[in-house]
């Protein structure tokens, strides 16, 4: 039998968050059903614009190993991804995902902190290109590249309580 419940952590450590991070509320209900996410800005040394993602590896990211899935990992990449597109441009856009490949380095296990490091190699009228590192401490577990692609649309309306932008919140676009 399969067990298709989703209990929370019992271990209170899993509830930890390291410092310098806040909760992050964006994305649609697709991005948002991983669990909380919570960013901090980038380092001064980091050469990537805007912020580093965050998340702590609980029961429903585990496979039939025990390691978190690799498509919620190359979710999460995605959706860190996304996110910074929008920080960079500095302005609301709809831009879509038009390419993504992932590189898996190692596994994340329940309870690690993995967070999502961000670089952008290119920047167009109408693509952007990016990295993205998944690392759990100073472990990589995934590896990203991805195109992203302005379309002329307006961006879609973001649901009440996504935070990010202040006056120009961000939504799966």
């Amino acid at each position: 039998m399969i067990d298709t419940t989703t209990q929370p952590p019992a271990d209170p450590a899993l509830h930890l968050v390291p410092a310098g991070f806040t909760r992050l509320v964006v994305g649609g209900p697709y991005f948002r059903q991983l669990g909380p996410m919570y960013s901090r800005p980038t380092d001064a040394a980091d050469a990537t614009k805007g912020i580093v993602l965050g998340m702590r590896v609980i029961d429903s990211h585990l496979n039939t190993q025990s390691v978190c899935h690799g498509g919620m990992l190359t979710t999460v990449a995605d959706g860190a991804l996304g996110i910074a597109v929008a920080l960079a441009v500095e302005r609301r856009a709809a831009y879509v995902t038009v390419s993504l490949t992932a590189d898996f380095l190692s596994s994340a296990k329940l309870g690690d902190w993995l967070e999502a490091h961000v670089q952008f190699t290119r920047q167009g009228k109408r693509l952007m290109y990016a990295n993205c590192d998944l690392r759990v401490g100073d472990r990589h577990v995934l590896r990203s590249s991805a195109v992203f692609s302005l379309v002329d649309r307006p961006p879609p309306k973001p649901p009440a309580g996504d935070t990010l932008l202040g006056e120009a919140p961000l939504a799966d676009g």
